[in-house]
């Protein structure tokens, strides 16, 4: 019987997750973890199996603690599991070391087939993220200019697109907003956008944003 780990900021979410892997025979043990530090700290006390993990947390956001458990755990697959759709985050993910990319609309036996997929040393890939895969490769596609900011300017980029301001964004991240700021102007930099409007439009033309 294996153990895993289930890191999330809010608490229901955990809970809920962890009363429907219950149905999941090949776990004995689900722990839990209410950030990314608090997750990576945990993983260096105790060995796990199986790791789930959200992207929009307070401090680290998901994929740069997914880059840190790579480092530091590779062999344990890491399944990213959130609210945010497969367009947004699934390909950062999986290119980052992911095991597997969900959202949390997902439904239960879909989940629980998903861990045991995982846990049998498989990686979960739903036919859109393959199709998106795939178009990765397309020699002639040429690279969308949202590909070009790093993790944390993307993150930034995606709630500026759902209308976070910047004050509240240095809050959700524990940044200043100066730096959310300077976030802002580097993305607007590398993307040739002009303005917020141009942005958002931008995101919303290629399903950035919910």
């Amino acid at each position: 019987m294996k153990k895993a780990i289930i890191a999330d900021d809010h608490v229901i979410i955990r809970k809920g997750i962890i009363h429907i892997l219950g149905g999941c025979n090949e776990l004995c043990e689900i722990d839990e973890a209410d950030d990314g530090q608090d997750l990576l700290e945990k993983t260096r006390k105790k060995n796990y199996d199986l790791i789930l993990l959200d992207i929009s947390m307070p401090g680290r956001n998901g994929i740069e603690v997914l880059k840190q458990l790579r480092i530091e755990h590779p062999k344990i697959p890491v399944i990213i599991l959130s609210i945010h759709s497969e367009d947004q985050y699934a390909i950062r993910a999986i290119k980052s070391g992911a095991a597997g990319y969900l959202t949390k609309e997902i439904l239960p036996d879909k989940l629980v087939h998903a861990v045991e997929t995982v846990l049998s040393g498989r990686k979960y890939i739903t036919s859109s993220i393959a199709e998106q895969l795939a178009n990765q490769f397309d020699e002639n596609m040429s690279k969308a200019p949202h590909e070009r900011l790093t993790d944390r300017e993307y993150e930034v980029l995606c709630r500026l697109a759902s209308g976070a301001t910047i004050t509240g964004i240095a809050q959700e991240l524990y940044l200043s907003a100066k730096t959310i700021s300077t976030y802002r102007h580097r993305i607007l930099q590398k993307m040739n956008l002009k303005n917020n409007a141009e942005l958002i439009k931008y995101c919303f033309d290629n399903k950035l944003a919910d």
